[in-house]
């Protein structure tokens, strides 16, 4: 597929990139496939370029760059782009956010997690207290990332609605995902037959901003699956012994996991997506999830899942509501990557002035 636009030479800079697996790397994996298809050059500087790298504090596997500056700007000198996108507000990304207002260099931005409430909710885990002061200030810090940003990239309306509450002005435009329907799609029920039906599954991180414990807490009557790591599988494990810690999975042998689950329970309030959730219903599995941003931007007819305030009883409702087929079909005509990255490139490539976009290009 070729672009109506000339071949764009395009930086994405993460600080969550390979070898980390998580929702914001595989976005950029086949938002970059897809770029590629339509004639651009992209390069993604992460964590592994940088020589001096340390682990963040409770996610030993994901490694921070330390003092990247320089080194960063050899590498965008050394490649030359002519976008510059920055998708996360670590030290990469401060570091690049410098590097574009020193050198006069416009730049984009994504806003991939809900990081005040992350951060609010780490700080309060044993200082109740610190919640509404510690959220305040990370909205403060990130809204002040942001606001140089030429555009920026959100998943939802509904998350856009919050960011303009929070006092976010750039310009904002869509940036939706995808699922691999050649992977993800309905079929036969092959995992959990030696388990107590119906089976509720969780797929993602296993720690605390993910608020898996209010899934494994829940009223069931069936079983509960895990499928991934994270620094609280260890002490939820121990709390939930009838629960099953699968580990990680990915591509079909995932897919087998979604298909066979009754119902696809989604129990974060801070992500901004969940790109768990369009691939679980692209494989027909219903989800359950409370009614915030991501699920409820996602779960708008009555046939993908139920939300409630109660996630048992968003569950048991989730078990009666439409077919596999319905989900997987709906999934097909509302999200694909080659529609994420035709998003992206009109992002990169309408005229914005003052915040203000003067043309859509999609």
């Amino acid at each position: 597929m070729q672009t109506n636009h000339a071949p764009l030479k395009i930086l994405i800079i993460s600080d969550a990139w390979h070898p980390q697996l998580n929702g914001v790397v595989r976005t950029y994996e086949h938002l970059i496939e897809e770029l590629e298809k339509r004639g651009h050059i992209v390069k993604v500087i992460g964590p592994s370029d940088f020589p001096c790298t340390i682990p963040t504090p409770g996610y030993r596997e994901i490694k921070l760059a330390i003092a990247p500056y320089k080194h960063l700007k050899r590498l965008i000198d050394d490649f030359a782009p002519n976008r510059i996108h920055i998708a996360t507000e670590g030290p990469l990304g401060w570091a690049a956010r410098k590097y574009c207002k020193k050198h006069g260099r416009q730049f984009s931005t994504s806003f991939h997690t809900l990081f005040p409430d992350y951060v609010a909710k780490r700080a309060a885990k044993y200082l109740p207290f610190l919640y509404k002061p510690a959220h305040a200030i990370a909205k403060s810090i990130i809204r002040h990332f942001h606001q140089p940003s030429i555009v920026m990239m959100v998943a939802t309306q509904s998350l856009e609605d919050t960011l303009r509450e929070w006092g976010f002005t750039p310009a904002i435009m869509r940036l939706t995902r995808g699922a691999k329907i050649d992977t993800f799609s309905p079929g036969e029920k092959t995992k959990f037959k030696d388990l107590q039906s119906p089976i509720a599954l969780y797929v993602g991180r296993i720690a605390i901003e993910k608020n898996i414990e209010a899934f494994l807490s829940m009223q069931w009557q069936g079983e509960k699956v895990i499928i991934g790591e994270g620094p609280a599988k260890a002490e939820l494990e121990a709390k939930y012994p009838s629960a099953h810690f699968l580990g990680k999975k990915t591509g079909n042998e995932l897919a087998e996991y979604y298909r066979s689950a009754d119902v696809f329970v989604f129990p974060s309030r801070t992500d901004t997506f969940g790109m768990v959730l369009i691939e679980a219903l692209a494989c027909g599995t219903p989800v359950a999830a409370y009614n915030v941003t991501g699920p409820k931007d996602i779960i708008t007819q009555d046939y993908l899942g139920a939300l409630n305030a109660d996630l048992s009883k968003a569950a048991l409702n989730a078990l009666t509501h439409g077919t596999a087929q319905e989900r997987a079909n709906h999934i097909a005509q509302h999200y694909t990557w080659e529609t994420a990255a035709q998003q992206f490139e009109t992002a990169l490539t309408v005229p914005i002035i003052n915040g203000k976009i003067i043309a859509n290009g999609s």
